[in-house]
Parts: C-alpha cells; structure tokens; sequence
C-alpha cells in the first residue's frame, strides 16, 4: 500500500461510479456480478444524498456505505433484501421513515485493517441522531457459516461468535461497533452461499431519539434541581412556616430550577406548642397540619413555576400514623409517596408505620424516584425504580448524629452509581430544644452521579456546606445517563446476572 496522505469521508458522486463499480468488484469475489448498476446509484443519490457516502484514500475510494430511510414497522418482522430494497428500485426509502436502514458497506480488500469501516459505521450513527431517528438496522451477513452448517444452526453459530469460540470477521466487527443481534433472516440475500442465505438482522439503538409530538412541552434534557438545607428554628404558626417555605421556593426557582427538595420532617417544629404530651401524642398532632400544607405547597408550585419535592410530613390514614410526602407539580397535580422503613427509633416512640407504596412519577423532566431517609439504605427499592426508568432519585432526610448521616450519605452515593442516576440529598440542621426527640440536627446536601468519564471523577456533583442553612443549585445532564448506559466504562444495569436472581415488587 502506498503512504497515506489523505483520508477523507464524502458524499457519493455520480461521477465515482465507475470507479465504484471496480471496487464492489473487487471487494465482493465471493459473489460475481454483484454490483450495483448506474442508474440505481443515480436513485440513491436523488432520493437521499446524505445516505450515500465514501472513504477516499489519496483521493481512491477506499470503502462505501450505502443506506436508507424506511418505516421499519413494516419490515421488522421478516424481510429480505430485495423486499428491503423494493426490488433494488429503493421505492421503500421514505423521509417519514423511522430508521435509518443499511444496505450495503464495505472496504476494499488492499484497505481493510486501517479500521476505515468503523468511520462509515460512526457516520451511520451520527446521521440518524441527527437525523432524529430510532435507530440504525441492516441484514449482516455470516460469512463463515457455511464452514459450521451442518453442525450448528444458525443461532447457535451466532451465540459461538459472540463468545469468542468462532471468528465470523464481519459479525465479529459489527458487534463490536455496538450492534446488537436480534433474529435470524433467512433466505436474506439471494446468491450468498458462503452465509448459506441467512443474516442477523443487527440493530442500533439512538439514546437520544424524541417521538415526535404536537405538543409544545417537551422532556427537558438538562435538568436544574434545587435543594433546600433547612435550618431547625421555632415557628409560632403554620403561616409563618410558609412563609419561610415560600422564601426558599422563591430564591430556587429565580435560578430557574425545575425541583425543589425539602428535607424529612421539615415541620416539626410545629411541634413545640405540643411539646406537653407524648413524644406519639404531639407527632399525630401535627399531622393535623399535612392536608393543608400540601394544599399550599401545590400552589407554590404552581405560581413559582417549579416541581416540589415536599420533603416529608407525618400523616394518619385510617388511625395508623405514616411518614408520607407529596410531589407537588407545576401543572398543578400532586402524587404521594411513602417512607417504606421505619427505624426502630421512629416506631418505638412515634409509632410509626411503613408504607407499601414503591413507584416512580412522571414529571417534565423525566421520571423521578423518592425514597425518605433510611429508605435510601435498602438498595433493593432503588434498583426496583431503576428498572422503572427511573432517571433523578430525590431523598429527603433527617439526621441527628453524622453517624447516621454518614449512612445516608453513602447508601445514596451507591445508588448513584448502581443504577445509574442522580441522586439529590437534602437535610435539617440546627436544633429544636423545645421539640422532644428532634434536639439536634446534621446535615450535608449534595447531588451524587455515577462515576465515569462524562461524571465528577468523585461522583459528586455538588455540595453544601454542613450544618449550614442554605441552598444548593445544581444542573444535570439527563442524555450523559442514556450514554452511560450504553457505552459506560462499566454497565451496571445491563451486566446484571438475571439469569441467576431476579428482583421484583410482590
């Protein structure tokens, strides 16, 4: 091979066919006359130039990747490359379509192992993300089968690639540029006798496609969460508790952030006008206040333009005494969740009851998780939410001693990283001596992230100073979690061993 000087990827011309011609000739020995005729090039061309693409080294075409756009819903099921093609007339290519579909790569034999072809395939990818499509899809051929035919069918030769046992040089390379098998076509391509005419229709999917929608909201991709670290002080009233509420809600949302977090129990000190009965007497007393300020944080949210995480508040349903919080949307909607372990602490003295209520919640800016406190150090629940699609997971929290911050901390940390998320913390500070059982307070705010290239090398994004009040304001990048989960440094979601556990609500 002569010294390389130039590489450079190019839309095809026209005027490259007959040189085109030579190199689906050399390239395809194993298949004579199998090249594509002028006119049909010319087609391609007009009806989707940007599909149609080569390599030139030193100004020669060095490889070629062909491709169109097609309503794979029509053809997902079973196809064939002339069904794919309509009849190599490309009557199926449609600017409406939905994935960007390949029907012919290759590089000539004299430039093969420069790694040429993982350009064109790169190309492919970036196309269809901005082209705004699912995802790429083509029929790879198997040419090495015809070696193993008559000992294994065709998906135990591809299970035998996979794991190194066979070499299949172009399975091998299209697995390893991120396709994924997903059937066996047979009778694919007519002539292919060395595949013995099947294929593995392969498949990429586009993290970043959007369903195209007429509404004029959309699913925000950075989010900016606001956490309150909230400073334990006496309050006479339930108005003047708002008002400090509305305050925080006021300076989080003028940084314009899409939640705000209040921590765990945030209201106790309403506690302290009750602070003449039982530690149980004076918490179901001030369950009394949960109706109404749940009412008036749903119009916080409302007015401020902002998601509001409610932190936590006792509530009794049906005599039995639950630490409950509210998600407080800013279109005006309100759903529930519940503090699931209670600490032997909480039910000893308060008699507080678990919840039974695991789930995620739909928001503007994704799904979202919220698990309360000791909650947080049950990995099971947050695994159950990632698999939900959970993509921020909020804890609210309340801690008396750095011990048990220090619990919280971690555990949540951990879940950052296992499930692939963010996770926002957000606590009290300060003291309550007129509140039994809630003297003192500590706390450290922060948002966590997984650990890999596109994440804080320590997995934290931002932090609080402890045991100050204050807020903390921190953006998140919802796209860097769909990229961690496909082509992390690690995958913790998709390298589980479900075939040895499985995990699941009851």
């Amino acid at each position: 091979m002569e010294e390389i000087e130039n590489i450079e990827l190019k839309y095809l011309d026209l005027d490259d066919y007959q040189e085109l011609k030579k190199a689906m000739i050399d390239s395809y020995t194993t298949m004579p006359n199998s090249y594509w005729k002028e006119h049909q090039i010319k087609t391609l061309i007009d009806r989707f130039p940007e599909g149609q693409v080569v390599i030139k080294v030193n100004n020669q075409i060095a490889g070629v990747a062909l491709s169109l756009i097609v309503d794979y819903h029509e053809f997902e099921d079973e196809h064939n490359y002339e069904k794919i093609t309509g009849n190599y007339s490309f009557d199926t290519h449609s600017n409406d379509g939905n994935v960007l579909y390949g029907i012919d790569i290759f590089i000539i034999p004299e430039f093969r192992g420069l790694r040429l072809g993982r350009r064109l395939y790169d190309y492919r990818k970036e196309l269809c993300e901005r082209l705004n499509l699912k995802g790429v899809a083509f029929g790879g051929r198997i040419p090495n089968y015809h070696k193993y035919a008559d000992k294994l069918t065709p998906k135990e030769y591809i299970n035998k690639v996979r794991s190194r046992e066979i070499h299949d040089p172009v399975l091998n390379f299209q697995i390893s540029n991120d396709f994924h098998p997903a059937k066996i076509l047979k009778g694919y391509l007519e002539g292919d006798k060395a595949s013995n005419e099947f294929a593995v229709l392969l498949e990429w999917d586009n993290i970043y496609y959007e369903k195209p929608t007429k509404k004029a909201a959309t699913i925000k991709k950075i989010v900016r969460l606001g956490l309150i670290q909230w400073q334990m002080r006496p309050y006479k009233d339930l108005e003047e508790l708002m008002q400090q509420v509305e305050f925080f809600v006021d300076a989080v949302s003028g940084y314009r952030s899409d939640f705000a977090l209040f921590p765990e129990f945030f209201n106790a000190p309403l506690m302290a006008k009750n602070n003449h009965l039982s530690e149980a007497e004076a918490i179901r007393e001030l369950a009394s206040f949960t109706e109404k300020i749940v009412e008036l944080f749903s119009k916080l949210a409302i007015s401020y333009n902002i998601n509001i995480i409610s932190g936590s508040m006792p509530e009794i349903v049906d005599g039995k005494l639950y630490n409950v919080g509210y998600l407080c949307k800013r279109d005006g909607s309100t759903e529930r969740y519940e503090k699931l372990h209670v600490t032997p602490d909480e039910a000893k003295v308060w008699g507080l009851q678990g919840g039974n209520s695991l789930k995620t919640f739909d928001t503007d800016c994704g799904k979202i998780g919220v698990l309360i406190c000791y909650d947080s150090e049950f990995p099971e629940l947050s695994r159950i939410l990632a698999d939900e699609g959970m993509d921020i997971l909020f804890v609210p929290f309340l801690t008396d001693t750095q011990n048990g911050y220090s619990r919280v901390r971690h555990c949540s940390q951990a879940r950052a990283i296992e499930n692939e998320c963010y996770v926002a913390i957000s606590g009290s500070v300060g003291n309550l001596p007129k509140v039994q059982n809630m003297d003192i307070q500590y706390a450290q705010s922060m948002v966590f992230t997984p650990c890999d290239f596109s994440f804080p090398t320590n997995g934290i994004k931002a932090e609080a100073t402890p045991n100050n009040e204050m807020i903390l304001i921190a953006d998140v990048d919802i796209s860097l979690l769909r990229e961690l989960n496909q082509f992390g440094s690690v995958r913790n979601l998709k390298d589980r061993r479900t075939d040895l556990f499985e995990l699941r609500k009851k």
